[in-house]
C-alpha cells in the first residue's frame, strides 16, 4: 500500500495507458535517496497489466562498465536481434558480447534499442522500469535516452527513477514524490507496526522521507537513539552503518563482500568468500534483521544505501583485500579490471595494462565514456611519466568521441606538462582544438592544429592543416589560412586556394579548389566545405547527399547533423525550401537527441536566409541573432536580404557596408551579398556606394565560373548601366534549377525595366515567370512586388493552380521525407533505419500525411508528383 502517492500514481496511470493505446511515453520520478521512488516504480509493475515489463536496476558498482545496464535489460531479448537491420544487429551483440566488435558510431547503439523495443511493441504495449538510473553506466544512458527521445507510436512506456544527480535527461518529463504528511506518515507507520515512542519528532526529522520515517521509528523504538540534527540521507546512512557495526565480523566481511561485489552475483561471491574464510552461513544475522535477501543465485540488499553503509564502514585494508579476492574469483575480464583497480593503491603497470586492454574492449564497442575513464585509471596507475602522458591523450580522445569535451580538455592539461614528445603533444592538440572549435573560438583551434601540424605523423599532418586552414577560414582569421598555406609549401591546391582568396586573388585561388573538388572525394566534408566555397551548388548539393546517404547506410547518426546542415543550404540556393526545413527539422531533432545542443544555434543560419526570402521578419530576425556569429555575415547578408525585399534599401546597403569592412569579407555569403548591395544602392540612387563590391564580386564570378554567379554579374551590370543586353545575356546564362529565387529577381528587374520602356507587353512575359517563381518559393515581398509590376502592364497573372508543391506545404518537414521514401518504394522498416527511427513512427507519418495528399494507399501515393525542383 503506498500512502500519499495518489498524484504520482495517476501520473503513471496515464503513462500507462498511453501505452496501452498505442502513444509512447516517459517519465522520470526524481527524488532523494528514500523518498519512495522504487517504490512507485514497484507500483507500475504490478499495475502494468496487459503490458510487457522489461526491468533493470542502475548498480553502483558498475557505473564505469560499459554497457553493463544495457546487457540486463537485453538479455531477455537476445532472440531478436537477428531481425534488427544488420549495424543495429552488430550493435547489440557487440554489447552483448564483449568480445566483438562494432562500428564507429556510438549512437547506433542506441537506434538498436529503438528499433528492438518498437519490434516489441508490435506484439503488445511494453513497460520497461530504469531503477537507479543515476548508476547506469554512461553508455546504456545514451543509448536508451535516444531511444526514448525518438519513441512516438510505438506502445512504449519508459519509468525511470533517479536521484537528483548523476542522470541527466533535461527534456524528459519529470515526477518529483511529495513529502508525506502527518496523516500519510502515521499510516504507513501502522501499517509496519512501528508505535515509536515520540512519533511527532520521527515524523519531523524524517522530513516526510518515508525510509528515513521507518528506519527513525525503528531505531527510537529499539534503541531510543534520536535522529540528530544531519540532512535525511545522512542520518538513514548513519543508522544503518550502526546497524552493521553491532554484527558480528565475519558478517561484516560478506556483507563487505557482496557491496564491493555490487552486481549480487552469488557464484562470484562465494568464490571471493571461500578464500577470505568466510562463507554463506555468515549472513544469517544480516537476513534476520532485513538488511539483505539472499536467493538461489543473487544477494539482494535491501536498499542501496545499505550497501553503501557496509562498504563505507570498512577499513581501506579491508576494502583493498576484498577487491583482491574479487579479481580472482571473477570469470568476466572487465569487472577483474574494475576489482583490480580498487585493490590497487600504487602505480601497477601490470594492472594498468589490464585496463588498458578493458579500455579498449569498450572502445570497440563504442561505449567511449567508459573507454575513456578506463584509460584514465589506467593513467594513474602508471608510473613511467611517457606512457602515463600517452594514456592520458587516448582519455581524452575519447572523452571528445563521447561528446564529454570539458572533460576532454582536462584530460589533456594534466597529460600536457608529461610528455616532451612533439608527436603525443600534436595529437592532444588536436583535441584541444576540437574542443575550442565547439566552445566557438575558430581561430583559436586553428592556431593550434597548424602550430602542432609540422610535429605530427606525416599521414595526420595534411589533415590536421586543412582542418585549421577551414576553421581559420570560417572565422575570418586570413594570417592562420595564409600560414596553413606555408605550412604545407604552398602545394596543397585545397589550402593554397584558400589562402589566395583571402587576398582576393580570385583568379588562382578558385581554380585551385575546382581542382581540389574535382578529385576522387572521400568521405572527408572538407570536400563539400571547398564546393561551398566555390558556389558550386549542383556539387555541393550531390556531395552531401551522398554523405548523407552514407550516414543512413551506414548508421553513422553523429556526423549526420553537419552533413544535413550542409545539404540544407544547397537545398536553398536550389529553391528547394522544404527539403531544406526537412533537412534542418532532423539535423535539429538528432542533435537534441544526441545532447550535441551546441550544434543547434548553427542551424539557424541557413533558416535564417529562407526566412529572408520568405520576407518573414520576425522568423529571421529571431534566427539570425540567435545564431553563432549573430552580427557576422551569415545572419547579416540575411538581414540584409530581407531588408531589401520588404524596400528598405538604406538599411540593406548599412548592413552589407558594415560586413565588407569586416574579418569575413573575403567569404563567399559576403561577396556574392554584392549583388543584393547594388540593387539597394541603385534604387536609393547611389550606385557608386556600391560599384567597389560589385567589381569584386565580379571578378570572383568570371574567375569561378558559375553559371548562376555569372547571370548575376551580368543583372548587375545591367542595373548599372540601364542596358538591355546584360538582361538578356544573364536570362540566358540562368540554367533551369539553379538558383531559382536568382533567375526570378533577375527576371523581375528586366519586367520592371520594360515596363519603364513602355514595352508592356514584353514585359509579362518575364514578370509572369518571376511571380510563378517567387510565389513556389513562398518568397511573399517578391511576389507582391511582381504582381504589382504585372498589374501595371495590364496583365493580373494567372491564379495558382494546385501542385504538387501545394499538396507538400500541407505535410510537416518529417512528414515530408517519410513520404517521399515511401513514393520510391522504401518499406517502413527501410525508411525506418535510414531517419534513424522506429518502423511504427514511420507508419504513423504515413497515416497522417495520406489524408493532406488525398490518397489511401502506397500505390497511390507512388502516382503523386513529389517532384523537387522549382
Amino acid at each position: 500500500m503506498l500512502y500519499g502517492r495518489a498524484g504520482e500514481q495517476a501520473a503513471i496511470e496515464a503513462l500507462l495507458a498511453a501505452a496501452r493505446g498505442g502513444r509512447s511515453g516517459s517519465l522520470v520520478v526524481r527524488g532523494e535517496a528514500g523518498i519512495g521512488k522504487s517504490a512507485l516504480l514497484d507500483w507500475a509493475d504490478e499495475a502494468a497489466a496487459g503490458l510487457r515489463v522489461l526491468r533493470v536496476t542502475g548498480i553502483e558498482a558498475e557505473a564505469d562498465l560499459a554497457f553493463g545496464g544495457l546487457v540486463h535489460l537485453l538479455w531477455p531479448l537476445q532472440d531478436r536481434l537477428a531481425a534488427l537491420p544488420g549495424p543495429q544487429a552488430e550493435a547489440l551483440r557487440a554489447v552483448l558480447d564483449s568480445g566483438r566488435t562494432s562500428g564507429q558510431d556510438r549512437f547506433v547503439t542506441g537506434l538498436a534499442v529503438l528499433t528492438l523495443l518498437s519490434d516489441l511493441g508490435d506484439d503488445g504495449p511494453v513497460l520497461c522500469l530504469i531503477d537507479d538510473a543515476q548508476w547506469l553506466d554512461r553508455a546504456t544512458a545514451d543509448a536508451v535516452l535516444f531511444a526514448t527521445r525518438r519513441l512516438a507510436a510505438d506502445r512504449v512506456a519508459m519509468l525511470f527513477g533517479a536521484r537528483d544527480t548523476g542522470f541527466t535527461a533535461p527534456d524528459l518529463p519529470e515526477l518529483r514524490p511529495a513529502r508525506l504528511d502527518a496523516a500519510d506518515a502515521g499510516r504507513l507507520l501502522a501499517e509496519r507496526g512501528l508505535t515509536p515512542p515520540s512519533p511527532s519528532q520521527i515524523f519531523e526529522e524524517s522530513a516526510g522521507n518515508p525510509l528515513a520515517l521507518l528506519e527513525f521509528a525503528a531505531a527510537q523504538r529499539e534503541h531510543h537513539v534520536a535522529a540528530g540534527p544531519l540532512p535525511v540521507g545522512d542520518r538513514v546512512l548513519a543508522g544503518f552503518r550502526a546497524q552493521i557495526s553491532a554484527l558480528p565480523s565475519r558478517t561484516r566481511l560478506m556483507m563487505l563482500l557482496a557491496a564491493a561485489e555490487g552486481r549480487g552475483h552469488l557464484p562470484t561471491l562465494l568464490g571471493a568468500a571461500q578464500a577470505l574464510g568466510v562463507g554463506l552461513a555468515d549472513l544469517e544475522q544480516a537476513e534476520t534483521a532485513r538488511l539483505l535477501d539472499v536467493t538461489g543465485t543473487t544477494i539482494t540488499f535491501r536498499h542501496p544505501l545499505i550497501g553503501t553503509a557496509a562498504y563505507q564502514g570498512a577499513v581501506l585494508a579491508r576494502r583493498v583485500s576484498v577487491h583482491q579476492a574479487l579479481a580472482e574469483s571473477t570469470s568476466d575480464a572487465d569487472c577483474r579490471v574494475r576489482h583490480l583497480a580498487a585493490a590497487t593503491t600504487a602505480p601497477d603497470e601490470r594492472v594498468a595494462a589490464e585496463i588498458a586492454g578493458s579500455a579498449e574492449r569498450a572502445r570497440a564497442r563504442t561505449a567511449f565514456s567508459a573507454a575513456a575513464g578506463l584509460y584514465r585509471q589506467a593513467a594513474q596507475l602508471t608510473a613511467e611519466t611517457g606512457m602515463r602522458a600517452a594514456r592520458l591523450g587516448e582519455a581524452a580522445s575519447l572523452a571528445l568521441a563521447a561528446g564529454h569535451g570539458e572533460q576532454a580538455a582536462e584530460l589533456v592539461r594534466e597529460a600536457e606538462p608529461l610528455t616532451e614528445d612533439t608527436k603525443a603533444r600534436a595529437g592532444m592538440a588536436q583535441v584541444r582544438a576540437a574542443v575550442e572549435f565547439e566552445r566557438g573560438d575558430g581561430r583559436a583551434a586553428a592556431r593550434l592544429l597548424v602550430e602542432h601540424a609540422r610535429s605530427a605523423e606525416p599521414a595526420d599532418a595534411v589533415a590536421m592543416v586543412r582542418t585549421g586552414a577551414r576553421y581559420a577560414w570560417f572565422s575570418g582569421d586570413r594570417e592562420t589560412v595564409r600560414a596553413a598555406n606555408d605550412a604545407l609549401d604552398g602545394t596543397d591546391p585545397l589550402v593554397r586556394g584558400m589562402a589566395c582568396l583571402v587576398d582576393d586573388d580570385f583568379a588562382t585561388g578558385l581554380p585551385l579548389l575546382a581542382e581540389f573538388v574535382g578529385r576522387t572525394p572521400s568521405s572527408d566534408l572538407v570536400w563539400t566545405y571547398s564546393a561551398m566555397i566555390l558556389g558550386d551548388d549542383t556539387t555541393t548539393r550531390e556531395l552531401a547527399s551522398a554523405e548523407v546517404a552514407r550516414c543512413r547506410r551506414d548508421g553513422l547518426i553523429g556526423i549526420l547533423p553537419q552533413v544535413l546542415h550542409d545539404l540544407a543550404g544547397a537545398q536553398i540556393s536550389a529553391g528547394l525550401h522544404q527539403d531544406a526545413a526537412a533537412s534542418v527539422a532532423e539535423a535539429a531533432r538528432i542533435s537534441r537527441d544526441t545532447g550535441s545542443h551546441r550544434r543547434l544555434p548553427r542551424l539557424n543560419a541557413v533558416m535564417a536566409r529562407m526566412a529572408a526570402i520568405e520576407g518573414d521578419e520576425r522568423r529571421c530576425q529571431e534566427l539570425a541573432e540567435a545564431t553563432p556569429d549573430a552580427g557576422g555575415a551569415a545572419s547579416t547578408a540575411a538581414l540584409a536580404l530581407l531588408d531589401l525585399g520588404l524596400g528598405r534599401y538604406q538599411s540593406t546597403l548599412d548592413r552589407l557596408e558594415t560586413v565588407q569592412r569586416g574579418p569575413l569579407a573575403y567569404t563567399t555569403v559576403v561577396i556574392t551579398a554584392a549583388a543584393d548591395q547594388l540593387e539597394a544602392a541603385v534604387r536609393l540612387g547611389d550606385p557608386g556606394r556600391a560599384e567597389p563590391a560589385f567589381h569584386r564580386f565580379e571578378a570572383w564570378a568570371t574567375a569561378g565560373g558559375q553559371p548562376w554567379a555569372q547571370a548575376v554579374a551580368a543583372r548587375c551590370r545591367a542595373i548599372l548601366g540601364d542596358d538591355e543586353a546584360h538582361y538578356l545575356r544573364a536570362l540566358e546564362i540562368h540554367t533551369p534549377g539553379e538558383r531559382p529565387f536568382e533567375r526570378a529577381r533577375t527576371e523581375l528587374l528586366y519586367g520592371e525595366w520594360l515596363r519603364r520602356a513602355r514595352r508592356r507587353s514584353d514585359a509579362r512575359v518575364p514578370l509572369r515567370s518571376a511571380l510563378e517563381i517567387f510565389s513556389r518559393l513562398h518568397a511573399k515581398p517578391w511576389a507582391d512586388r511582381a504582381s504589382i509590376e504585372l498589374e501595371a502592364t495590364g496583365d493580373s497573372g494567372p491564379a495558382a493552380e494546385p501542385t504538387a508543391e501545394n499538396l507538400l506545404d500541407r505535410l510537416t518537414p518529417q512528414e515530408l521525407q517519410v513520404v517521399r521514401l515511401a513514393a520510391d518504394g522504401g518499406t517502413s522498416r527501410e525508411i525506418a533505419a535510414q531517419l534513424f527511427l522506429s518502423p511504427r513512427t514511420v507508419e504513423h507519418h504515413l497515416y497522417r500525411a495520406f489524408p493532406k495528399l488525398g490518397v489511401r494507399t502506397r500505390r497511390e501515393l507512388s502516382r503523386l508528383d513529389l517532384g523537387r525542383v522549382c
